[in-house]
Parts: C-alpha cells; sequence; structure tokens
C-alpha cells in the first residue's frame, strides 16, 4: 500500500507483514524512487515503537538513497494483535526471533542489493542469532551496551532500582503487563519482555548470563560486516562503558567506535532514545554516513 504521505518527500513507503516465529509482525518498508544503493533493517529499542523511527527512514532512503525497514516486535506497536494483558512476548523472542526474521525478509526482497543493519539499544545486541548476518556488509549499533544496573550515573541509578523494585515488578504481575505510563516509560510492555530486562540489567554479562540455560549459543562468526558502534556521551541509560563491553559480542567483526557529543552539534543534551526524533535530525548523518 502505497503511502502519500511519504511520497511528497519523494520516497514511496508500503505496510508489509513480516512472519516471525510464532508471531506476525507489521512493518514498513521506505524507498527512494531509483534503485538503492543498500538496503537497512532498523531493529528498534526496548519501548520505542516503530513511527518513531519513521523521520529517520525517510531522511536515509531521500537523502541516502537507501530502502530502509522499520517494524514493531511482537506484541507490542502494530503488531500488538491481541489485549496487552493477554501478550506472551519475551525480550528473547524480540531479539531472537523478531530482529532475525525481519533481517531475513529485508535479504529476499533485495537479494542484489548491499544489505545494512541499525540497532538501536536493544536492536544492537543480538546480531549474533541472526543467520542472514552473513550477507550483512554494513553493521551500526547506537547505544547498544551490555548494561548493568550499576554503570548508570548516580543521578540516573536511584530510577533504575525503583524501575526493577518489588513494587513494579509486582505491579506487572498484576496488570498482566507493564503499564508504561505509570512507570514513566511511556509505552506498555509485555510482562515477559520487562521480566527478561529486569533480570539482564540485574546481572553481569546482560543476556549472556542466560546463555547456555534458557538461551543457545550466538554464533559471532556471523557477524563479519564493518560495525560501527556508536555511544551517546550524555546516555544515562546505557552509558559509553556499557558500549564498549558490548564489543566483545562480535569478535570477528571490523569495529570503529564513535561517541556522539550534545556540544559537537549544537545541542544541550541527546540522551539515550531521541537520537531519532526529527529535532535531532543534525545527528543523523554522524549516525549513518
Amino acid at each position: 500500500m502505497l503511502d502519500a504521505t511519504s511520497a511528497v518527500r519523494g520516497v514511496d513507503g508500503e505496510d508489509l507483514d513480516i512472519r516471525s516465529e510464532g508471531a506476525l509482525l507489521r512493518g514498513r518498508l521506505v524507498r527512494p524512487r531509483g534503485t538503492p544503493r543498500a538496503a537497512l533493517v532498523l531493529h528498534g529499542a526496548t519501548g520505542a515503537p516503530a513511527r518513531y523511527y519513521r523521520g529517520f527512514a525517510e531522511w536515509a532512503a531521500a537523502e541516502r538513497d537507501m530502502a530502509v525497514l522499520t517494524y514493531d516486535y511482537r506484541d507490542f506497536g502494530a503488531s500488538l494483535r491481541r489485549p496487552m494483558r493477554g501478550a506472551r512476548a519475551t525480550l528473547a523472542d524480540w531479539g531472537r526471533h523478531d530482529q532475525n526474521a525481519a533481517l531475513a525478509t529485508l535479504a529476499r526482497m533485495y537479494p542484489d542489493t548491499p544489505l545494512w543493519v541499525l540497532g538501536h539499544s536493544v536492536g544492537g545486541l543480538w546480531l549474533g542469532w541472526h543467520e542472514a548476518m552473513g550477507r550483512v556488509s554494513r553493521a551500526i549499533t547506537v547505544g547498544s551496551g551490555l548494561t548493568h544496573v550499576t554503570d548508570h550515573p548516580l543521578r540516573y541509578r536511584w530510577k533504575a532500582r525503583v524501575f526493577w523494585s518489588p513494587p513494579v515488578r509486582l505491579a506487572a504481575k498484576v496488570a498482566g503487563y507493564l503499564p508504561g505510563q505509570l512507570v514513566g516509560l511511556g509505552a506498555d510492555l509485555p510482562r515477559g519482555v520487562y521480566e527478561d530486562w529486569r533480570r539482564w540489567c540485574l546481572a553481569r554479562g546482560w543476556h549472556l548470563s542466560d546463555v547456555g540455560r534458557t538461551l543457545p549459543l550466538p554464533d559471532p562468526a556471523r557477524v563479519t560486516a564493518r560495525l560501527r558502534m556508536i555511544a551517546v556521551a550524555d546516555d544515562d541509560l546505557v552509558p559509553p562503558t556499557a558500549v564498549w563491553r558490548a564489543r566483545a559480542l562480535y569478535p570477528e567483526a571490523m569495529k570503529e567506535q564513535k561517541v556522539l557529543r550534545p556540544e559537537d552539534f549544537g545541542l544541550e543534551r541527546i540522551g539515550h532514545i531521541p537520537p531519532f526524533t526529527r529535532r535531532n535530525a543534525v545527528l543523523w548523518p554522524a549516525i549513518l554516513d
């Protein structure tokens, strides 16, 4: 289905379904009018719906001649197909199955086009579980780190402790999901997503703490792409030290480290989620180019 809003921007937009293991995801492909120089899948952050990345996707299509696939994880955003209370998704489902399905779908759609991956936060931590990564020539992560609750600066650490506290966990259990408005997150989350997220942020090594138990071994040899790991200097949720810790996930990749500092772009602040807002579009070339 052609998106008229995208058409006036010089790009075409199309909604599509993505079949993931045990789920049907809602995605959106934005592409330039001509032949794209690359096809990029954007794996979003926890709690950030695909519509949040729409401005970035349209910019990448119009200004960088890229076909960009955004999508919502199962039981979230436009992919929520039942009451949130009945959602059964876990964060492991999002990382292992849904991200893998989105990448594989784009690879099938563009078999002869260079394939790129852009992961925001949790979107950049699961690449070793994705079969199609062997075809990817360029990978970029933004704010993707193996974060422990003690990594947060003191000004934020108390908020994190409250977020993972027994009362909030009880609220999620009673409601059957995490009420986003109640805890200041904004978007509601499936309870299983919250439980994974909580467990990993309270454990050293984040999701690696479950490898060999509830998670299978990843295959780091799949990730041989040029990998740009971007940290944000004032990111309280995933500080640069946690981002650099994630280098160990991808030993075979050709890695480059980059830090986005607000003062370098005339901004007062950047933070964890805001790099992809339209008001921070000044950052986008530094992320993608």
